[in-house]
């Protein structure tokens, strides 16, 4: 079910899913009731409560949304942003990827405990501030320390993109600069977004694994009819 599982902080995990979870978007015409079913079974397996799991509808912006523990179930409609931000680490987020980056956050609060977040790094969010938005939202909850985790994605020598998407990628994150195997020009997200969380001074560990090379990880550019894995972060019960 996992392709990388972690304690991140006393009491918090981290981890990333792989296809063996099976597909957790609703929006790539699968059965919605079998999606609730894998859903439900990711919560048996996180060990928290069922339908508290948030999930969020994506839209490739740099908005950040924060959320309550008490707040709607993840059966209830979910919020339209690309960031999740927990104040207290009650509320188990997740976000959804095939091929972007899916970032997870965590920050220590007084009293140590642990502030969350969750961020849906692609392309156009990680140029519009996601992750600058996922970290203020945290640091306004009064959390320091600040770490991310990046997790699998499409890698630099897989990300093929014209030359002038290039070009006005990295004249504003220069770490994005990446050559396709082949040769052609392509971006480095995981490396842009390390450039990008130490400049906001978030320590971050990249999670190895290339989405398109990796058969275990659902890929857009692979396939375009594929499912979404997810990234996550929640608390023990």
């Amino acid at each position: 079910m996992f392709w990388w599982k972690q304690q991140v902080h006393t009491g918090v995990w981290a981890a990333f899913t792989d296809s063996s979870a099976g597909n957790l978007g609703l929006h790539v015409g699968d059965d919605a009731a079998a999606v609730r079913r894998r859903r439900g079974l990711l919560e048996d397996a996180l060990q928290v409560p069922a339908g508290s799991l948030r999930f969020m509808n994506q839209v490739h912006s740099a908005d950040a949304a924060v959320v309550a523990a008490d707040g709607p179930a993840s059966s209830q409609p979910a919020v339209t942003a690309d960031a999740l931000v927990s104040p207290d680490g009650g509320a188990p987020l997740a976000v959804m990827v095939a091929d972007c980056l899916p970032v997870v956050l965590v920050g220590t609060l007084p009293g140590g405990g642990a502030a969350t977040a969750v961020a849906h790094a692609g392309r156009r969010g990680l140029l519009d501030g996601v992750l600058a938005n996922a970290v203020t939202g945290l640091r306004d909850a009064g959390a320091a320390e600040l770490q991310a985790w990046i997790g699998p994605s499409i890698c630099g020598a897989c990300y093929e993109v014209p030359e002038d998407m290039q070009a006005d990628a990295t004249a504003r994150i220069p770490e994005l600069a990446s050559r396709t195997a082949w040769g052609t020009p392509a971006l480095d997200l995981a490396a842009g977004a390390t450039a990008e969380l130490a400049g906001l001074g978030v320590e971050a560990h990249r999670v190895p694994g290339c989405t398109r090379e990796e058969s275990r990880l659902y890929s857009y550019r692979r396939d375009h009819s594929t499912g979404r894995f997810a990234g996550l972060v929640w608390k023990d019960a």
